[in-house]
């Protein structure tokens, strides 16, 4: 149903992630015909394990996606190795209240069938390889391997890291290596150790391991990952549970018991990388939300919830907004992407430098820098406080 007084239009959107689902939602919740071209036969989640907070799962609510029982509940706390909480991830009563906890835990497949359920009939269309893509004052114009056409109004590159569209908006541009990989896994087997509704970050000298309660389709179960330093042009372990194992080994339960009661398919590894910084996000009839505009860190913890909440604005931006209108598209997308960038620019950043300080710096400022976060309350600030803090403004901006 359109909004009153918006005359629609046509939007494409390349990528059926959680940016892409997201924008679609809330661009049919504008008024205006939305079309999702997604390569593959299906939209498959990238990865297993993964956490969200309260602002994207607001924005979900309003978007129409079914946020019951979905994911448990967490509350964070960083720990060194000998069991000291060094931070606290203090959250607001009143949002703990609303959504349970600081984030939920779950698997991303079951947000990707939440969203799916959402879509409207027809939104969808897969096995849809886009090749190239053009724009001029009057549409966007995407180029099939098939050698179809087909031309809309406004081009969503929701496309990932390796974005067609940002690239053809901007050009090539190498990744930033963070020399960072993740072994990742889950499990719904009861480990001695474990506590319901928790999430554990624990740091070694060198290693970040890390169990969170989830849910997952009403079962109880618990994610894990550990992290570490690695050189991003070997290749992957032939065995990556055992690798996770040995990562592990010296860290208290219940992580390596996790671990071992993880089925071998369960287990995942990541090489972490992102792109530079854009000044800007759109140009022309075009833009970007999601790992396009500013691919981050699991560090982080945020990736898919950032790439939600671009849907979100993006879609609110476009109300009753005449596409056929240049000038007032152009406009449009600029109201969408000013206030993403410093925030989604700060959360990659920060992603970034705590991968260094913990992974990277040199071996005899290690004891100096344990010593710190073990005994001031730097940690506790940086992680502790503020994020909660930029939580707080972003859901104040997630209006129905």
């Amino acid at each position: 149903m359109l909004m009153p007084n918006n005359p629609g239009g046509r939007v494409a959107v390349l990528g059926a992630g959680p940016a892409g689902m997201a924008a679609a939602l809330s661009i049919a919740q504008a008024g205006h015909e939305v079309v999702v071209y997604e390569r593959y036969r299906e939209a498959r989640p990238a990865g297993n394990i993964l956490n969200l907070w309260p602002p994207p799962l607001k924005a979900l609510r309003i978007l129409g996606v079914d946020t019951e029982d979905l994911g448990s509940p967490t509350d964070s706390e960083f720990r060194n190795l000998r069991g000291h909480v060094r931070a606290h991830v203090k959250q607001d009563p009143e949002t703990k209240r609303a959504y349970g906890g600081g984030f939920i835990g779950l698997l991303r497949p079951e947000l990707y069938e939440r969203m799916l359920a959402a879509i409207p009939p027809g939104t969808l269309r897969f096995n849809q390889q886009v090749t190239r893509i053009e724009q001029n004052d009057h549409a966007a114009t995407l180029h099939f391997s098939d050698g179809t056409t087909a031309e809309h109004d406004v081009l969503v590159g929701a496309d990932g890291i390796d974005s067609l569209v940002r690239r053809t908006l901007w050009g090539d541009a190498p990744k930033r290596e963070h020399r960072l990989h993740i072994f990742g896994g889950f499990t719904f087997t009861d480990v001695d150790g474990t506590e319901p509704n928790k999430s554990v970050l624990t740091h070694s000298r060198t290693v970040q391991g890390s169990w969170t309660s989830i849910r997952h389709k009403g079962r109880d179960g618990f994610q894990w990952w550990v992290l570490t330093a690695t050189d991003p042009d070997a290749p992957a372990p032939s065995d990556l549970k055992a690798a996770a194992t040995a990562t592990a080994a010296e860290f208290p339960a219940p992580l390596p018991g996790l671990i071992a009661q993880t089925e071998p398919d369960n287990v995942q590894r990541w090489v972490l990388r992102d792109r530079p910084r854009l000044k800007q996000w759109s140009k022309g009839r075009s833009t970007l939300v999601g790992d396009a505009a500013h691919p981050t860190s699991p560090y982080a913890a945020y990736g898919a919830g950032m790439s939600i909440e671009d849907g979100y604005f993006l879609g609110r931006a476009l109300r009753g907004i005449d596409l056929t209108d240049l000038t007032a598209v152009q406009r449009a997308l600029q109201s969408y992407e000013d206030p993403r960038k410093p925030h989604t620019a700060r959360q990659v950043q920060q992603a970034y430098v705590l991968g260094q300080v913990f992974h990277h710096a040199p071996t005899p400022l290690r004891p100096v820098r344990d010593f710190i976060l073990d005994h001031t309350p730097l940690l506790q600030k940086v992680a502790g406080d503020t994020n909660p803090r930029e939580i707080q403004k972003q859901l104040a901006l997630i209006q129905d």
